[in-house]
């Protein structure tokens, strides 16, 4: 047999509070109302700044940026765990880190690539700088 309920809640009235009906509301005089302090608000307003981009108010945190998120086996999170540690960083900082220096390198690379290739149709040839600065032996 269920046990009856020790709370002021029914069961018939899907979990509304029950009115006792001993108690009258009383009606809100004027002076209970909330007055809206206008200079408080206004001066607030003035102090605020007009837009945080670091704020996570909107869901768009620090900007354009965009969160990817990266999934590593246990060896591997491990080694990124006690490699940042010993660099007195967090994990996700160092892994940002060496992102970024990664994606600045392959532009490096492309970019030089890009110049050999230009570099090979043309039918220039160039030489070095110091090519000429050293007499010819007899």
């Amino acid at each position: 047999m269920p046990l009856p309920s020790l709370s002021r809640l029914s069961t018939r009235t899907n979990l509304k509070a029950v009115s006792t009906g001993r108690h009258r509301t009383v009606a809100k005089t004027v002076e209970d109302e909330i007055v809206e302090d206008n200079e408080l608000t206004s001066y607030l307003a003035a102090l605020a700044p007009d837009s945080d981009p670091e704020s996570t108010g909107t869901g768009s945190r620090f900007g354009d940026a965009q969160v990817y998120q990266l999934r590593l086996n246990l060896i591997a999170s491990q080694q990124l765990k006690d490699l940042a540690n010993e660099r007195d960083l967090s994990p996700q900082a160092l892994a940002q880190e060496w992102l970024l220096e990664r994606l600045s390198w392959e532009g490096q690379a492309a970019s030089a690539q890009d110049r050999r290739e230009s570099d090979a149709l043309t039918d220039e040839y160039r030489f070095p700088r110091d090519a000429f600065d050293q007499p010819v032996g007899r």
